[in-house]
């Protein structure tokens, strides 16, 4: 096993009912608040007039109309103008991940006198930011109990993964009675989103019992609450479960002493989504079973049975060969059985642009290092994207 250190400060603040506690979390932090969210979902499920209630006293400037895949160039820079100029003390995001995302980077960047792209590329250290609060609507990203987030910036197509300490929220409010009037598409792109996650960290080279124990266990969770959802979108302990799950997919807690993955699928959904604006979840459902059939070989051969034999139920009994086959057959199908278009065409992408994608991951990701599980060369991101078309 090898060494760590672990720590994560954010207080997560769950169940029914909880968000009644947020003057006396934000009241501790300052007066001066950004309000930051995205669509009209907060309207018109109430949310926005009850946290606009309970921010009476405080002095709030709201930021509006943050984009799914956040996009720097609006919204980042916007936020940080408004810091600025207003002389923000704390910031408080409600919404979905990319709203937390946003925030985390608007955070850092209106303490910072230059270009905030600068931190977020990791040209600059990150040195300082304000303190975030959130109140989340949507189970996927795991962004609420996680250093992290991720910036596009279309002019260029970069999608970037920011991450540092610095950018811990320091209280998360989760309320899955929240996410009751999520769409089905939208909740199942979460739960693959989470899913993926875990795929990204339980496919290395130095796994521990405890590590893929708790990694299994989420997975065969959200495969399981998912289908509940679908059919009883009221189903409270079914969204709590995989609310849950979605905060822990992402903070580091479930690849404890492992080694790193080196996030592939992540890398090349990253470009789908910089280049195409997807949704990121579908576009992760659509690489992953690619990815697991292309990397498939004798060096991985044994964490696709232990996949398949503890998370998809296949028999134990079967040749190895066959059981690998099979649990990355039935990635597929539950993907597809929760309403997920399994293909890149079904999603405005054709094969146009895969050349120039898999190019621009293969500069920018670095996958072919022996650092990563099963480094791909640009052709083999290319083959995968063609794969999935």
């Amino acid at each position: 096993m090898r060494n760590f250190e672990y720590h994560t400060p954010t207080r997560l603040i769950f169940g029914k009912g909880v968000v009644e506690k947020l003057p006396e979390v934000l009241g501790a932090l300052g007066n001066k608040v950004l309000f930051a969210y995205g669509g009209g979902s907060i309207r018109k499920n109430g949310l926005y007039a009850r946290v606009t209630e309970l921010l009476k006293g405080f002095d709030v400037t709201e930021l509006s109309g943050i984009e799914p895949n956040p996009k720097y160039s609006t919204s980042v820079l916007d936020g940080v103008r408004l810091c600025k100029e207003k002389g923000i003390e704390v910031i408080l995001a409600v919404g979905g991940g990319s709203v937390l995302d946003c925030s985390k980077a608007i955070a850092a960047g209106a303490l910072y006198d230059g270009e905030p792209w600068d931190l977020i590329t990791y040209k600059v250290p990150t040195k300082a930011a304000l303190p975030v609060v959130d109140i989340m609507t949507m189970a996927a990203t795991g962004s609420e109990y996680d250093s992290g987030g991720v910036i596009s910036r279309t002019e260029t197509n970069d999608k970037v993964g920011y991450m540092d300490p610095h950018l811990f929220p320091v209280a998360s409010f989760i309320d899955p009675t929240y996410t009751f009037t999520v769409p089905n598409r939208q909740t199942a792109a979460g739960v693959a989103d989470a899913m993926n996650h875990i795929y990204e960290q339980y496919f290395n080279a130095e796994p521990n019992d405890l590590a893929d124990g708790m990694m299994e266990a989420a997975l065969k969770s959200l495969m399981k609450n998912v289908k509940i959802v679908l059919e009883a979108p009221g189903n409270y302990d079914a969204r709590a479960e995989i609310f849950l799950n979605c905060s822990l997919a992402c903070n580091g807690i479930y690849s404890l002493g492992e080694a790193d993955s080196g996030w592939p699928m992540h890398a090349i959904e990253h470009a789908l989504s910089a280049y195409y604006d997807i949704t990121h979840g579908i576009g992760l459902a659509i690489i992953t079973p690619r990815w697991m059939s292309h990397v498939l070989n004798e060096q991985t051969l044994g964490r696709f049975v232990r996949y398949g034999v503890n998370v998809m139920g296949i028999s134990p009994e079967l040749p190895r060969h066959t059981i690998a086959k099979q649990s990355i057959e039935a990635t597929y199908r539950f993907f597809e059985s929760i309403g997920i278009p399994m293909h890149l065409a079904e999603v405005g992408i054709d094969e146009s642009r895969l050349r120039e994608m898999a190019h621009h991951v293969a500069v920018n990701e670095g996958l072919d290092g022996k650092w990563v599980y099963a480094p791909l060369t640009e052709a083999d991101i290319l083959t995968i994207l063609k794969n999935s078309l």
